[in-house]
């Protein structure tokens, strides 16, 4: 499957579907998680998520991505302003003892690098998920074991039965892939 330049580009024309799909399968589980950490309950949260991709389908046609932003900020700002929406519509109850009020949320320069952090952890992290059907077992274990285990490619080669080299190679065609899959959503 050849990836285009930028998902984000693909988004913003008619009828990519697939690109859709893919966004959907990298966000939905990052929005979910910034809904719980500012305190809705799972079904809230879930909610949430169905709103801020139905306010994204209507804003991202007309989104032109700047590589002096951030995305993700962008993305927390949607999802902030969409809860603090449905909150004023609904008055949505919030868990308790881990619930937070919206006004006692940090300013978003007060937790901007949480938040960054959060995002391009998740979205690398899901983006090799849903990556692993695109290569060989061996050569998905080799760079799996070595990036996100934190594993020394001899060790795995040994594990493997393959040469280091190859569990270097392994590793680069992965991360080459990863790198060209999240072209400017990392920011």
């Amino acid at each position: 499957m050849k990836t285009p330049v930028s998902l984000l580009e693909r988004l913003r024309q008619p009828a990519q579907d697939q690109a859709w799909e893919q966004f959907i399968d990298l966000y939905t589980p990052l929005i979910y998680s910034w809904a719980q950490r500012i305190g809705l309950r799972s079904q809230d949260a879930a909610d949430l998520v169905q709103d801020v991709f139905t306010l994204l389908a209507q804003k991202i046609p007309q989104f032109n991505y700047d590589h002096t932003k951030s995305f993700c900020g962008w993305l927390r700002t949607l999802t902030i302003n969409k809860c603090y929406e449905n909150h004023r519509k609904r008055a949505l109850p919030m868990d308790e003892g881990g619930a937070v009020e919206l006004d006692g949320l940090p300013a978003p320069d007060e937790a901007a690098a949480l938040w960054e952090a959060d995002y391009q952890q998740h979205l690398s992290r899901q983006a090799l998920e849903l990556m692993q059907a695109q290569f060989q077992p061996t050569t998905w274990k080799a760079c799996w074991e070595c990036v996100v285990e934190g594993r020394r490619p001899a060790e795995v080669a040994a594990e493997l039965g393959v040469n280091v080299g190859a569990v270097h190679a392994a590793r680069f065609r992965v991360l080459a892939r990863l790198r060209q899959q999240l072209k400017g959503l990392l920011d």
